[in-house]
């Protein structure tokens, strides 16, 4: 066993491979330059994540609670300009399934406990499937998928004693700034949407759209609720906690028995291909956001939720999403949380479900599959005696695709561990500085400031109550200020309401 050694935090020999070697970082994972792709050869990012998709059974990892149902998308605007993707051509209509989430808690937990709320879709589209996996929140935690692991570990359980510990939380938190913008939006009033139905849906990630031209765009996805955003407080959320764990879920449910059908409106943010060269900051940063002024909503269409599983164990439970399931005229980014997740996601279902996942129903295409996967635990769908590998002369056909690609870009540089290169306008905290001065309403920051407070009140300790002070304060003074004399002049401290078991889970 590692003997704790404080004076090595941050040293380059702090950690070790699982087989003993010292870990090159357990911060950075290895790419072509600081903006550059991720490297298949990043054993230890490799081994990192499909040891944490297997550290439990069955019940997902992150995102263990939660439901959907079943709709349609159709594309009312022609971006036909943009994307080439068969799904996005005007008034074409998309069978699909919506699956929404919390994060930390697992599957027994309330779904009224303050957190993120996941966000993913399955597109049944005539290419293909295209998986579209975000939150409630147009950003993250972190921008490194190395550091992934940590973060859900911190806002899960103490290994001792098995409970959720605010003190694990903020540590991670303030040791790492650039969670800043999304712990603002946790602790503002979209940690608590009132209802599934009433909430906003993000794809987060920059994704890459393809035209008929093989011209290249940046786009982030925006699902806006047709409902209305409604929120709990929190007092609401805990009662609710207590009289019905299961409350999202069963809303949606019921509404759609009704016939009160959700309904959200896709628009895009459109980033031209070059202009991520020179922007002021990363646009590829998941811990921002574009501002609209400078690329501003397209419409694209608008998703209608109609049918409800008829069971939830096959079509909710076994559903398995991956932002690497793409289609034509659709590509990945630089960013590299999205990068991490393409490999990550799908390694997790195997995991959890078993290697021929893709077999079961609910992820199957409705489009005929020509795959060179083959056998494996529970294969239902097979080739015959076609040959098995490619090329062959037996008649099979395989993919042969050579030179560039139409979804790719450029990327040239030493391999490095580092986040990315620093631009003209990237820090952590102007941005969610920005959303409590100008977006959150007074009354949202005098909540938010209860919140936080009640949060750093449920057994945050020195150090790290000091750096959660500066933290805020980084963010907006008067904000930090008003936490930190809050804090201070408790002489009875009480566990935050929506906190702690009952409820703050990020």
């Amino acid at each position: 066993m590692l003997k704790r050694d404080d004076a090595g935090h941050g040293r380059k020999t702090g950690s070790t491979t699982g087989a003993g070697a010292p870990a090159p970082s357990d911060r950075n994972s290895l790419t072509i330059g600081p903006d550059g792709p991720i490297l298949l050869h990043d054993v230890h990012f490799l081994e990192q994540m499909a040891h944490f998709n297997r550290e439990k059974v069955i019940e997902r990892q992150p995102h263990a609670k939660g439901s959907g149902a079943f709709g349609v998308f159709e594309t009312t605007e022609d971006v036909s300009a943009w994307t080439k993707a068969a799904l996005f051509q005007k008034g074409v209509k998309t069978d699909m399934l919506a699956r929404f989430s919390t994060v930390a808690g697992e599957q027994g937990s309330p779904d009224t406990w303050r957190d993120v709320r996941g966000f993913s879709l399955k597109f049944y589209t005539s290419e293909g499937n295209y998986d579209l996996v975000g939150n409630n929140t147009p950003i993250f935690f972190v921008r490194d998928p190395m550091k992934f692991p940590h973060f859900i570990r911190s806002q899960k359980r103490l290994p001792d004693s098995g409970l959720r510990d605010n003190h694990m939380q903020w540590d991670f938190w303030t040791n790492n700034p650039e969670s800043a913008h999304q712990v603002t939006y946790l602790m503002g009033p979209r940690g608590l949407p009132r209802t599934w139905r009433h909430m906003n849906g993000y794809g987060s990630h920059t994704y890459m759209w393809v035209n008929a031209k093989g011209e290249r765009f940046w786009v982030k996805y925006h699902f806006h609720t047709d409902q209305g955003m409604e929120f709990f407080t929190n007092e609401e959320a805990k009662a609710m906690a207590g009289s019905d764990s299961d409350y999202h879920r069963r809303d949606l449910f019921e509404a759609i028995e009704r016939g009160e059908h959700p309904s959200w409106t896709l628009s895009v943010q459109v980033m031209p291909f070059e202009e991520a060269k020179t922007y002021r900051f990363n646009p590829f940063d998941l811990t921002k956001v574009w501002p609209h002024a400078d690329y501003p909503l397209h419409r694209v269409g608008r998703m209608t939720l109609n049918r409800n599983p008829s069971n939830f164990h096959a079509e909710i439970e076994q559903a398995a999403f991956s932002p690497g399931n793409i289609v034509p005229g659709i590509g990945l980014s630089p960013d590299k949380m999205l990068l991490g997740r393409a490999f990550a996601y799908n390694d997790a279902q195997r995991n959890r479900i078993g290697a021929n996942f893709h077999q079961l129903p609910v992820n199957q295409p409705k489009v005929p599959v020509q795959s060179y996967m083959f056998d494996g635990p529970m294969a239902y769908h097979h080739s015959g005696n076609a040959p098995v590998y490619a090329p062959n002369s037996g008649g099979r056909s395989w993919a042969d695709e050579t030179g560039p690609v139409d979804d790719g870009w450029e990327a040239d540089g030493e391999m490095v561990r580092s986040a990315y290169t620093l631009r003209a306008d990237d820090d952590d905290f102007s941005q969610p500085g920005t959303l409590v001065r100008e977006v959150f309403s007074e009354k949202d920051r005098e909540a938010l400031v209860d919140q936080v407070a009640g949060s750093l009140l449920g057994g945050v300790r020195e150090p790290v109550l000091g750096r959660a002070f500066q933290y805020w304060k980084n963010i907006d003074p008067e904000i930090g200020r008003r936490i930190e004399e809050k804090v201070r002049a408790s002489t009875a401290p009480e566990p935050a309401e929506g906190m702690g078991d009952a409820g703050m889970h990020a």
